[in-house]
């Protein structure tokens, strides 16, 4: 067998990717101001939403990759909910090579673990009173750029 350009290919194995577990971290729902919160708003509330994902090393092939989301809602400064959820599982990634395993588990171990996160602010929000928020998909490869843009600049700026 050939790799296309007439080399042999090397005996490597193909990339294993496994999902070991995934749990609520730390989670928080607010609704500092009912009853009042809960009644009809005459008009659209802001909703503001962060998100970040971190990842941490727990064995030689294991990595929990963490999911935050925080968000708030408010009508003219006046805060009708607010949350924040840490949302993480455990990967073991293997034989994925080492220039490609950061964006890898930044990109696609949070893409995996978003739906889950997002049904669960959708169903506490919904329990806090208001409708379900249902957020909307996140681009897992943009927000990667960003922090690494971010980190970039960062590194700019330090002194040698």
């Amino acid at each position: 067998m050939t790799n296309g350009n007439g080399a042999p290919l090397e005996n490597a194995a193909p990339p294993q990717f496994n999902v070991l577990a995934q749990y609520i971290k730390d989670f928080s729902f607010e609704n500092p101001n009912s009853p009042a919160s809960l009644a009809s708003q005459d008009k659209q509330p802001t909703i503001n939403i962060q998100i970040n994902v971190t990842a941490t090393p727990v064995a030689e092939h294991d990595f929990e990759v963490a999911l935050s989301i925080e968000g708030k809602a408010e009508n003219d400064n006046f805060v009708l909910f607010g949350f924040e959820l840490i949302y993480a599982g455990v990967f073991r990634i293997q034989n994925v090579p080492q220039d490609s395993m950061h964006p890898f588990i930044m990109i696609e171990c949070p893409r995996l673990l978003f739906p889950f996160a997002r049904e669960i602010v959708a169903s506490s929000v919904r329990a806090g009173g208001f409708p379900p928020l249902m957020l909307d998909p996140v681009d897992f490869v943009g927000l990667y750029r960003q922090n690494m843009a971010r980190q970039a600049e960062q590194q700019q700026g330090k002194p040698s």
